[in-house]
């Protein structure tokens, strides 16, 4: 079942394009990542969804319906830009954002009190936003978008501002909730992210879309061309091997990327062996990143 369906949305801001006849839908019960590096196009897509923007062509439907005031209350939706006031304390902005939604007050202080435990924030409810670091914001903020309980939630780059605990956290938060049949989008320029927790995902790159489908899918339809190569010792040099580049290098590892069809695989790994001590080799499919950086790189060209 489809909860969310765009059809050929643009929009403009005066002669700019910021989204170019832009197609995808979103299955209930999934999370969805909606990918591409800053500028791409993504957060004019939220809001649109959202309908804080109109698009200019087009439709979108979410929950079967032309988006529209009325489905807001089921949306939970948290932007790149954050939106808490300074002044407030925690627990009386939560509860007065969840009764916006509409929320029974006596509820909402409840949830609040529940998912402040959940995220371990239970000692911040009397604290002012301001008196709090960027990542317990981040939390209060991430809060405030599920407290309402919304069937549909929208996540624009929720991981900025979190330490790797907290970031796993999150994902476990959000893996938690799709188990319970909530749908989400979340949009990021990170592939690692989406690799690790979407279903589907559309990536964008200058309004218009380059890859739209699961990520098994899209990975599968490429070859197996990426060598994942740790060894000891110093890196060798490429030259000698033409139908390899060098995608990235750290302290004794290396990603390389086969460029001919003819390559010798067998023959590359007895020709290193004698260069340097082999840890670990394999031929992989590429990674999300990978793909993304190729995928743009044919629109800039």
């Amino acid at each position: 079942m489809e909860i969310l369906k765009l059809e050929n949305v643009t929009k403009k801001f005066g002669n700019y394009t910021a989204v170019n006849n832009v197609s995808f839908s979103v299955k209930a019960g999934t999370i969805f990542g909606l990918l591409g590096p800053n500028g791409a196009g993504k957060t004019t897509i939220l809001r649109m969804i959202c309908n804080i923007f109109n698009a200019d062509s087009g439709e979108i439907k979410l929950f079967d319906q032309v988006v529209s005031s009325v489905s807001q209350n089921n949306i939970g939706y948290l932007p790149e830009e954050r939106g808490l006031y300074k002044k407030p304390k925690v627990l009386e902005q939560l509860t007065y954002f969840a009764e916006l939604k509409g929320m029974p007050r006596k509820k909402a202080k409840k949830e609040a009190i529940y998912w402040l435990e959940k995220l371990g924030a239970s000692g911040w409810q009397n604290k002012k936003i301001e008196e709090l670091s960027k990542g317990m914001q981040q939390k209060i903020q991430f809060i405030s978008t599920i407290l309402h309980s919304p069937d549909f939630i929208i996540l624009d780059e929720p991981f900025s501002g979190f330490d790797p605990v907290n970031m796993e956290l999150l994902k476990n938060i959000i893996l938690e909730q799709k188990s319970l049949g909530k749908t989400f989008i979340l949009s990021t320029h990170i592939m690692a992210h989406a690799e690790e927790l979407c279903d589907e995902v559309c990536m964008i790159n200058k309004g218009k879309v380059v890859l739209n489908g699961a990520i098994s899918d899209i990975k599968n339809s490429y070859s197996k061309n990426t060598i994942i190569l740790e060894f000891s010792g110093d890196m060798f040099d490429l030259n000698q091997f033409p139908e390899l580049s060098l995608v990235t290098e750290t302290n004794n590892r290396a990603v390389l990327k086969v460029n001919s069809p003819d390559f010798n695989t067998k023959k590359f790994l007895e020709e290193i062996n004698n260069l340097v001590e082999i840890t670990k080799f394999s031929v992989e499919t590429p990674s999300m990143h990978e793909i993304f950086i190729d995928k743009c790189s044919e629109i800039i060209n």
